[in-house]
């Protein structure tokens, strides 16, 4: 075991690397050789073949993000491609694509995902897409785009208007059809893979993250179908949940229950810097036929039945150290990595914990207008197994040198339980980020 012996102000504790109390748990990390790699937000999934898939972020207007594959059976990993090219976007002086912030999802052998804007301006505090540099074009607009894993070629299925980014997507794989909600506006995309047609249903959520004052919300990153009738569940800030309707082609408010629950916080769904009463993540849990979700901001797992409908508080799961201090964590949003695990039954969730020196809880800055860390944090492994209630905190995650990743907001677990997950990796100006691995 190591010790931390030293006592460092709360502005060298934000820069320095501090060693481990305990070191249960330790993170391998995988070099990708992307140098300009940036913090990402879900990006990855586990396919069918075994490897682990996931795209690196960019910050820049003229580099986009790199999409890559690690096989565990080989250790080795592959660059898949640039995403701004697959997109068919490349030389034209348009900003790049610089993200993927969508989990992937799999049919027939290919792999569905979106892209997003990687490069902001900031606007009172908050991120806004990117004002194009001289002799540079506006960001062109988020693509719905497929990857055939045998014959290793994207295909480019539909852009989004208006020269929004896709912040959420998720698919209908018995059905065939795409869901999206674009950035900043929050518009809801349908895309149907037989007809290839787009339906732009509009906005959704006031203004979205575009809206000022009273039509300011923040927008929801995930949305869930029930794959018996091909519904697709989302939240608004407010707290509502929705509910697009595949029989109707139409979206409706689902009337019974909601989100605003007092054990979630109180929250004006006006002001940034938080998800309000948006669930974070969630996961279709097919044998209670029911969806099981995350509060970010809160730590809270609950169970939606939509079929009551209901909405019913599971348990908090933060890691032991945020449950015993009664607090929230670090990360102004909450957290993206949670996942229901290969054998079906358990969710693995990726989540912050404080840290204390001398007895005292190292703090971070009090508020914020964006999704970002407020101040250093334990990174810590929860895995929560439905049938039979059980939670469990592994522990804290570090690298082998001591250091901590941090800014996880993605998940892939493998078929033999390993963890994946995009962090950073380095302290450096900027921080480059990449693919790490926890075996538990």
């Amino acid at each position: 075991m190591k010790y931390l012996r030293c006592v460092f102000s709360l502005a060298v504790c934000l820069s320095v690397h501090l060693a481990p109390a305990r070191a249960d748990l330790i993170a391998r990390i995988h070099d990708s050789g992307f140098a300009l790699a940036h913090d990402t937000y879900n990006g990855m999934g586990a396919a069918s073949d075994g490897r682990i898939y996931y795209v690196l972020s960019s910050e820049s207007y003229e580099v986009g993000a790199q999409m890559f594959c690690y096989d565990p059976a080989t250790d080795k990993i592959e660059h898949v491609g640039d995403i701004t090219e697959a997109c068919g976007e490349k030389d034209t002086k348009t900003i790049v694509q610089g993200k993927s912030h969508v989990t992937f999802m799999e049919r027939d052998g290919k792999l569905y995902f979106s892209t997003h804007v990687g490069y902001y301006s900031i606007v009172d505090g908050m991120e806004k897409i990117g004002i194009p540099p001289e002799g540079w074009k506006p960001y062109p607009g988020g693509h719905f785009l497929a990857y055939n894993m045998a014959t290793k070629k994207f295909e480019d299925l539909a852009k989004a208007p208006r020269g929004e980014g896709i912040l959420t997507t998720t698919m209908d794989a018995q059905r065939g059809r795409l869901y999206g909600l674009t950035w900043p506006s929050g518009r809801f995309l349908r895309y149907d893979l037989t007809t290839r047609g787009l339906k732009d249903f509009g906005p959704v959520s006031r203004e979205g993250e575009n809206g000022k004052g009273e039509q300011y919300r923040t927008l929801c990153r995930s949305f869930v179908v029930d794959p018996h009738d091909g519904s697709v569940y989302y939240t608004v800030g407010d707290g509502e949940i929705f509910r697009y309707r595949y029989d109707r082609d139409a979206i409706e408010l689902v009337v019974g229950d909601d989100m605003r629950k007092d054990y979630f916080g109180l929250y004006d769904p006006t002001s940034a810097g938080h998800m309000a009463y948006n669930w974070r993540q969630t996961v279709w849990y097919e044998p209670e036929k029911a969806i099981y979700g995350v509060h970010g901001n809160s730590g809270y797992l609950f169970r939606f039945d939509p079929r009551v409908p209901e909405v019913q508080i599971v348990d908090r799961i933060t890691s032991l150290p945020s449950k015993r201090s009664g607090m929230f964590d670090q990360f102004s949003y909450g957290y993206l990595g949670f996942a229901l695990g290969p054998d079906g039954k358990t969710l693995y969730y990726l989540t912050g914990g404080p840290i204390y020196i001398d007895g005292k809880r190292l703090a971070g800055k009090a508020k914020t207008a964006m999704g970002e860390s407020k101040g250093l944090e334990n990174l810590h492994l929860i895995t929560y197994d439905i049938p039979a209630r059980k939670y469990t905190d592994h522990g804290p995650i570090f690298y082998e040198d001591g250091r901590r990743p941090y800014y996880v907001n993605s998940i892939a677990v493998g078929k033999d339980g390993t963890v994946y997950t995009l962090a950073r990796v380095t302290d450096s100006k900027p921080p480059k980020s990449d693919l790490i691995s926890i075996r538990n």
